[in-house]
């Protein structure tokens, strides 16, 4: 399959009728790159959302978005319908997004499977569901975002990841999995350890901006 250069891409028009994606995904797999920038303009956003949360920089995620996309046209051929289309895009933008990670800061990634109590002692036990029930009663969506956005730059590398795949992006923990190459339970774990520490950096964040919870 011909490579789609940035040109190519920004210029392609997006068909206005509404097709089956495993049909758009097959008209894409044969050359059609209308068919192709439909999903583009599907999962664009999604997938922006993603790589933003994991550079945690607007230009590096624009970068890593593009970067994506360009894979995914170049290497459509590949995708055998194992999973979503979209999962396998996050698979891509994951990749992508951790290649630059390692550029830009070099490589500091730490291991999911070490023991919870490697950061000190976890008293809430499960899931965490409920982490940000408090946030979201005193906050709205988008001074949540912004919080939460800054708070998650603070975490290593793992642990902001898997919580994108699962918490931004809505993969299930079966697909983030197989994203990473892990099992289930240690991305399990892993979730678990990334909603706690973000719980207790927005709990001190609150604690030290108390003015706008009063607003």
């Amino acid at each position: 399959m011909r490579r789609c250069s940035l040109q190519n891409l920004v210029e392609l028009k997006v068909a206005t009728h509404l097709e089956p994606e495993d049909e758009l995904v097959n008209k894409a797999q044969t050359g059609c790159a209308e068919s192709f920038a439909v999903l583009v303009k599907k999962y664009e956003q999604r997938i922006y959302r993603l790589t933003y949360a994991v550079t945690g920089d607007p230009e590096g995620a624009e970068v890593v978005l593009l970067g994506t996309f360009l894979k995914a046209y170049a290497n459509i051929g590949d995708f055998r319908g194992q999973s979503r289309f979209y999962t396998w895009l996050v698979h891509i933008a994951i990749n992508e997004g951790v290649t630059k990670m390692r550029q830009r800061d070099g490589p500091y990634w730490v291991s999911l499977d070490r023991p919870a109590d490697a950061d000190g002692p976890i008293s809430v036990p499960g899931d965490i569901d409920d982490w940000r029930d408090n946030p979201e009663e005193s906050y709205s969506k988008n001074e949540l975002g912004a919080i939460l956005s800054k708070t998650l730059q603070d975490l290593e590398t793992p642990l902001r990841v898997v919580f994108v795949l699962r918490d931004i992006a809505g993969l299930s923990s079966e697909d983030a999995a197989n994203v990473l190459g892990l099992s289930v339970p240690t991305v399990t774990r892993g979730l678990m350890r990334a909603r706690l520490k973000l719980r207790d950096k927005l709990s001190v964040w609150f604690e030290e901006h108390p003015a706008l919870a009063a607003g």
